[in-house]
């Protein structure tokens, strides 16, 4: 009965900790920029933005709340992307994450997807997948990225987001960000 035990937990821990262990290759690639903000720092900035009186700040301390992790993963490398583009594609056959929005202009691909969390109006995780922008004319620092890889998990409220997109000055697709 124990190596059945055993058995079943090896096969279910890949399950588990999907988002992580797929994405967590890039973080040590030379030809990938990864900014990676757990739980410690994002609590400190939702503490810092509850003391203040703005109300933009606060909005977004409270959104802060819910948030395990951000993981962002950026590259220019064409080969870098390709494999950035399948293990997305993977990760998404083989997790239960939606299409919330995909946005196309020229060769720029920008997806979002969820996966759903304890209610309509809460998601467990939130990917942002952009690729093709090698030839937009976007420099940051000499650098011209080719794909962006965004993986925020917690338990993440659309509505605050929303409403804090809506403030924001972003293309009137993006306000919707908060609404299926």
């Amino acid at each position: 009965m124990r190596k059945f035990s055993l058995v079943v937990a090896i096969v279910l821990v890949p399950f588990f900790g999907l988002a992580q262990s797929m994405f967590d290759k890039y973080e040590n690639m030379d030809k990938v920029g990864t900014v990676v903000v757990n739980k410690g720092m994002i609590n400190l900035v939702s503490k810092i933005g509850s003391m203040t009186d703005d109300p933009e700040a606060q909005d977004f301390a409270e959104v802060a709340k819910g948030i395990k992790g951000i993981k962002v993963f950026i590259t220019e490398d064409k080969s870098v992307s390709a494999d950035m583009t399948s293990t997305v594609k993977k990760y998404l056959r083989k997790s239960s994450m939606e299409e919330l929005m995909r946005v196309k202009d020229k060769d720029v691909n920008v997806k979002f997807y969820i996966k759903e969390g304890k209610d309509e109006d809460h998601v467990r995780e939130l990917l942002m997948f952009v690729s093709g922008m090698k030839n937009m004319d976007i420099d940051v620092h000499g650098r011209k990225f080719e794909t962006v890889l965004v993986s925020m998990t917690g338990n993440i409220d659309l509505n605050k987001i929303g409403a804090i997109t809506n403030k924001m000055n972003l293309p009137k697709e993006l306000n919707n960000a908060g609404k299926k």
